[in-house]
């Protein structure tokens, strides 16, 4: 019967998202009466546009209500090539496409399909926790390169060069990034694409960010000539047309490793709900003003967050170029990032996430979501200034 109980080995490889943890603790905070400004969770705090809704009600009352193909609705699939197409400057084919329940499939399937066991993977650190989990599931080398300060959180190509080696199958890109708001620029994406054919490994590049942006177009490695062949984009709706809760992600791939991703759909998901897909379709193809107004906002509160963190003793914060993130350095405080983290809960009631919780290289920063109010960033700023010139 114990042995019955015990789990498989491989999922003692397996991470989590630390950002669910530090809710759930601040859920219990708020059920014993505190008061929580949440700064921890990553996702927009506006509603889906409501042609995004009527649209997936008006599917479900045309029937869009059963089991659809796996890799997606041909329509969907044709809509989406289109899209992400355009937005890139690349012709994109309908069955390059595949509809996933979300964008965390298509990292996961992604890297089931190209990577063996023993193979390298060299991932963003700090970076989005689930690279370094999946990696580490499939008994694959997790190989972190640093994203530093100096850098504005881009990579530092020399050392990217420098981690490359006989056995590295595959590298991660996330531009925008979380947890930094760090962006790579034009010329690092070229760069970075005659190391993958010089050497010969694949791209995995997470864009899921792509169009919260405040400074200058959006540059993907999938726009340099040569890297259609080796790169798989993770994109998806749930940043740019707030849709988390209706998980619709999509990879665009060369079509051996599409049509890889769609059996992986097969045998898991069976296939992303019709009326989801349907509703996406709306968004990429309806009008667009939702989207801007909301990174407009952004904005705002990027610009609010940013100075007033900086306004806080011991505190520096650079201004993110994308995303809805920042990155301050509290290293002058004198507390390690989960110990601050944890004190900012705790006696002041502002939820955010220690730097560590994006890896290693993490330490000595926190990461903060400006996805809430003015109001209440105000708030927090105010909690967090107060709580940090307590500090001894």
């Amino acid at each position: 019967m114990q042995r019955l109980q015990m789990l498989a080995k491989a999922t003692g490889r397996l991470g989590t998202e630390t950002a669910f943890e530090v809710l759930a603790r601040a859920r219990a905070l708020e059920a014993q009466g505190r008061h929580v400004v949440h700064l921890e969770i990553g996702e927009p705090d506006f509603d889906t546009p409501a042609y995004i809704v009527e649209a997936g009600i008006q599917a479900m009352r045309e029937g869009f209500t059963h089991y659809g193909p796996s890799a997606g609705l041909p329509e969907v699939r044709a809509a989406i090539a289109e899209y992400a197409g355009a937005m890139r400057g690349v012709r994109v084919a309908p069955e390059e496409v595949v509809m996933t329940p979300g964008g965390k499939p298509v990292l996961f399937f992604g890297l089931m399909a190209l990577v063996d066991p023993g193979d390298e993977v060299i991932y963003p650190n700090p970076g989005f926790p689930i690279y370094e989990s999946v990696i580490r599931y499939l008994d694959a080398k997790p190989v972190p390169i640093r994203l530093s300060e100096d850098k504005a959180f881009s990579l530092d190509l020399d050392e990217l060069e420098s981690l490359v080696g006989p056995r590295t199958k595959m590298l991660i890109l996330n531009t925008p990034a979380n947890p930094t708001g760090g962006v790579i620029p034009k010329r690092d994406a070229e760069r970075i694409a005659e190391l993958a054919q010089k050497h010969d490994f694949w791209v995995l590049t997470d864009e899921i960010y792509a169009r919260i942006l405040y400074d200058g177009g959006h540059h993907s490695i999938l726009s340099v000539p040569g890297m259609r062949e080796r790169t798989l984009l993770l994109d998806g709706h749930s940043k740019t047309f707030a849709m988390t809760g209706w998980r619709l992600g999509f990879a665009v791939a060369p079509q051996p490793v599409a049509d890889m991703i769609g059996k992986f759909m097969t045998n898991c998901n069976s296939c992303t709900a019709s009326f989801t897909q349907r509703a996406g379709m709306a968004a990429v193809q309806g009008p667009q003003d939702a989207v801007e107004a909301m990174v407009a906002e952004f904005r705002r509160r990027r610009d609010l967050i940013v100075d007033g963190l900086n306004a806080i003793p011991k505190v520096r914060c650079l201004r993110p170029q994308g995303a809805f993130y920042v990155f301050p350095n509290i290293t002058a405080t004198g507390k390690k990032s989960a110990e601050l983290a944890s004190l900012l809960l705790q006696e002041a009631g502002v939820a955010t996430l220690a730097g560590t919780a994006f890896g290693a290289y993490g330490e000595g920063y926190l990461r903060l979501s400006y996805a809430n109010s003015q109001d209440n960033i105000r708030e927090a700023l105010k909690r967090m200034q107060s709580c940090i010139e307590s500090l001894a």
